[in-house]
């Protein structure tokens, strides 16, 4: 099991969350898209093997968006941030 940190929670299980997507896909000015812009954003994704930043939803806590950025091919979380707020680059080792 996966434990997300919360930034209004604190730490807690995959279980509380729901996943998503990607939360790096910026949506086409509907103004000025052009017809391959909306089909590249609607059907087409990458497949990112490393770090990468997901939206997650904390739906059986405080409901609230979260950033998340997490490994996808070792499952390891390496950050979390409000939906507003950025990911630190650095992550901070925990006192030994």
């Amino acid at each position: 099991m996966l434990l997300i940190n919360c930034p209004h929670c604190g730490d807690r299980a995959q279980t509380e969350f729901t996943y998503r997507g990607d939360a790096t896909v910026q949506r086409p000015d509907p103004a000025t898209a052009s017809q391959a812009q909306w089909l590249d954003y609607i059907y087409f994704r990458d497949n990112p093997c490393g770090p990468h930043i997901e939206w997650w939803q904390h739906s059986a806590g405080c409901r609230q968006w979260i950033k998340v950025k997490r490994n996808v091919q070792t499952h390891e979380m390496l950050g979390s941030a409000d939906a507003t707020g950025e990911i630190a680059d650095e992550i901070e080792e925990a006192p030994a």
